[in-house]
């Protein structure tokens, strides 16, 4: 079901609390409201609406993938970049990295580890920011 986007500062700097089985929900919220904003927003994380878990979901090409319980195992090759966010006005300057690694878990629970890239990296590492109550 597609949810509201979350502005509140204080609930988006809050740290997400790990995802269970029970949460399936929401990451079926969280990829409905991202698919519902396609056209301006690349990525999402669970407290985007009102959920502090830690899933996100980003799209790759024409897919919307989630990821559950994400955590950045290696980050290789720092640049500065500016980003927007839908719960934010405005861009704001940060700090990413060219190259991550990645270990989540997928919809099926099963733990897995890849590796990411330029702007598919850039996503993930705004949503990862998001569950740890970074705001760009």
């Amino acid at each position: 079901m597609i949810q509201p986007i979350n502005k509140n500062i204080n609930s988006l700097q809050e740290v997400a609390q790990p995802a269970t089985p029970a949460d399936r929900q929401i990451v079926t919220d969280l990829v409905d409201t991202l698919r519902a904003h396609q056209d301006n927003c690349v990525g999402m994380a669970a407290n985007m609406i009102g959920q502090t878990k830690r899933i996100i979901a980003y799209q790759l090409g024409p897919m919307l993938v989630p990821m559950i319980n994400p955590v950045i195992t290696q980050k290789q090759d720092a640049y500065q970049t500016a980003e927007g966010c839908l719960s934010l006005s405005g861009q704001r300057p940060t700090t990413r990295y060219r190259n991550i690694t990645v270990r989540y878990q997928t919809t099926d629970w099963q733990t897995k580890t890849a590796s990411f890239s330029d702007f598919t990296a850039q996503i993930i590492q705004h949503e990862i920011d998001h569950c740890d109550g970074i705001l760009i």
